[in-house]
């Protein structure tokens, strides 16, 4: 697959719930593989960021799967973790608001609030159950690709609407956006 293949808003799917893996086939991997192709092919595409994981609504398959890049500091490493059916079993930490995008909101980050830890129940690629601890941008990352499980993206998190969207400028660096003139007109964010 394709960065092309990766929907964006306004796309009324991503703000659909998906549906429970239960059971993972042959299609299933297969989806996998498409998602981490979609990803890197966008992570091409991008010289200032990584794509740190992607979830499957995002390629417009409502199935609760997402695939997380194993190292987040490491552009060259390519290699991602799925998980299926990932749950949040508890929130810990504190909750610490900071940058974050998505490749379904075309150009636009936001500062949103996230628990500083987390633990996760999830299947493996082979079915098998696990469960982990995961702190700071792991911690982030997860939260924000179980909320797309949920039909919830990033932008409905911000809680500060006037000061919390932003657009990367030409050297990689994050910029302010103003909300009435760049955000509030732009209907795709918001049904």
């Amino acid at each position: 697959m394709k960065k092309e293949d990766i929907i964006t808003l306004p796309n009324p799917h991503l703000r659909e719930k998906s549906k429970r893996v239960k059971v993972i086939t042959e299609e299933t991997k297969i989806l996998i593989d498409d998602m981490v192709s979609a990803s890197l092919d966008w992570e091409d595409s991008r010289p200032h960021e990584i794509s740190a994981a992607l979830a499957a609504v995002q390629i417009d398959r409502m199935e609760r799967v997402t695939v997380v890049r194993s190292d987040f500091d490491n552009k060259k490493n390519r290699e991602f973790i799925a998980l299926i059916d990932p749950e949040i079993t508890k929130y810990e930490g504190e909750l610490v608001e900071d940058f974050e995008g998505c490749l379904s909101v075309r150009d636009i980050y936001g500062k949103v609030p996230r628990y500083t830890k987390i633990r996760v129940k999830a299947l493996d690629q082979n079915g098998k159950e696990i469960r982990f601890k995961a702190e700071g941008f792991l911690a982030r990352v997860l939260q924000h690709e179980i909320d797309h499980m949920h039909g919830i993206v990033f932008i409905d998190m911000i809680k500060d609407k006037k000061d919390g969207f932003y657009e990367l400028d030409k050297n990689g660096e994050l910029q302010p956006l103003d909300y009435d003139k760049d955000i509030k007109q732009n209907s795709i964010l918001w049904d």
